[in-house]
């Protein structure tokens, strides 16, 4: 009880820290920004103004933070459609002001690569239109144990073709494809440090590659908007959904609870080969209590909670559903997402009956809420990336808010990936493959990197 009354005190203070125009006023000016994360410091503060809105029964600045909730989200990828019915439901007669078209994010049509070529030890990108530093995101990261480097390109475009031959003497792999339906990405993996430069003009974007190359001074080409090692110490939880005597969803001759673990056990070994420190939930076929699972992660002092679980609905369509979707905590109004959440629940409902659960999750909303968003996009991100590089028709059901029980009281970012769903049996049949599974395997490594080259 006591808990329960320091969790509602605290949400009180941060609600009404900030009066409501400040906070609208700082939403926007984050809005006008092309970073991701400011984008997201703008969706954090427009979800706290609703709330606000809410309790002070205030339309005017409900119908202000529907709308950025709505603009930031569909930037971010985050499923914002009941938002969009409930902005819809908000003062129908109201028109946009100036002030908001003015603050509207422009969504331009989706750059096309049109071609790719070496010069000498320079690749050139040519693209249909020119292209923004914005919409180029470089990571470096080192793996020490292996003698790996990999250098990787993101740009928002989208790929004329399905593949180029780009492999260069003296760099072991070149790898570029199309890694999310926004983002095309080039990888250059070599045993050796490689001295990497990036720049571009107009509508090329040029990088130059000298392989096995002592360092020496930098010249004035443009270096890469973000290169770092990954901090290697770090801990991170992987959950294995189900086990025991919960075989979680069975369709098409699969139990999710088998497939999970394999999915849980090859990104163990993945991530420990790379430096981390990493620990499961469950390491053999036995029912561990919701509550426990995040309980676990915090006695670990676990940087991040991954819960991997297998998707399933019910009725005449369920054959025709599939693809893969990520879930961070919230009291979220999505019929769809409290389906699933209600799915993956429903093997330790007694802890808590579903008014008190409702009134705990409410209370933890924003509870590491942006870093959640943050790992939820890298890890849909890296799974489809992985995926689509060898296996066509993955869909991307994109990254959804969700009540799921078994993030509850992690005191760390905590997400929930449904790796595709069993009752569809293309899908089902992909996922008793082990190739496909070590694929995801490895997409949710490349994730859980990328989040944390990010934040550090």
């Amino acid at each position: 009880m006591i808990r329960f009354l320091v969790a509602i005190l605290f949400l009180f203070v941060s609600l009404f820290a900030s009066d409501n125009e400040t906070i609208l006023k700082r939403a926007n000016e984050y809005m006008q920004s092309k970073e991701q994360s400011d984008v997201f410091r703008a969706y954090n503060d427009y979800k706290n103004l609703y709330i606000r809105s809410t309790i002070e029964n205030d339309l005017d600045l409900k119908a202000e933070s529907l709308r950025g909730i709505v603009e930031s989200g569909n930037i971010l990828h985050i499923d914002v459609s009941n938002y969009s019915i409930e902005l819809e439901k908000t003062k129908p007669q109201d028109k946009p002001k100036k002030s908001d078209k003015k603050q509207a994010v422009q969504i331009q049509p989706l750059h096309k690569l049109q071609s790719v070529k070496w010069d000498k030890e320079k690749l050139i990108l040519k693209f249909d239109k020119p292209i923004s530093n914005s919409q180029i995101e470089a990571l470096t990261l080192h793996e020490s144990a292996k003698r790996r480097y990999r250098y990787i390109f993101d740009i928002n475009s989208a790929m004329m073709t399905s593949s180029h031959n780009i492999s260069k003497h003296g760099i072991d792999a070149i790898k570029l494809a199309q890694y999310s339906p926004q983002s095309l990405r080039l990888v250059v993996e070599n045993s050796s440090e490689i001295e990497v430069k990036w720049s571009f003009e107009n509508t090329f974007v040029f990088i130059m590659f000298k392989p096995d190359v002592e360092k020496t001074t930098q010249t004035a080409a443009v270096k890469p908007s973000v290169e770092k090692a990954v901090d290697k110490d770090k801990i991170i939880v992987i959950d294995p959904g189900h086990g025991g005597d919960d075989p979680g969803a069975i369709s098409n001759g699969y139990r999710e609870k088998d497939i999970v673990f394999s999915v849980a056990s090859e990104l163990n070994k993945i991530l420990k080969s790379r430096g981390y420190r990493v620990y499961m939930t469950r390491d053999r076929d036995i029912f561990v209590k919701l509550s426990q699972r995040t309980k676990f992660a915090n006695d670990k002092n676990a940087h991040i909670f991954v819960s991997i679980h297998a998707n399933a609905v019910d009725g005449k369509n369920k054959s025709d559903i599939n693809g893969i979707e990520s879930f961070f905590l919230s009291p979220s109004r999505s019929e769809r997402a409290k389906r699933v959440a209600a799915k993956e629940n429903s093997a330790d409902i007694s802890e808590m009956n579903i008014y008190g659960k409702d009134s705990y999750l409410n209370l933890l909303n924003h509870h590491n809420i942006l870093a959640s968003n943050k790992l939820a996009i890298d890890l849909q991100r890296g799974m489809l990336g992985a995926v689509n590089q060898k296996y066509k028709g993955v869909n991307d059901n994109g990254v959804k808010e969700g009540p799921f029980w078994v993030l509850v009281g992690a005191q760390m970012p905590s997400v929930l990936v449904e790796v595709g769903f069993l009752t569809n049996q293309t899908e089902a049949n992909r996922l008793s493959e082990a190739g496909y599974r070590k694929a995801l395997s490895y997409g949710l490594a490349d994730g859980i990197e990328r989040y944390f080259a990010n934040c550090q």
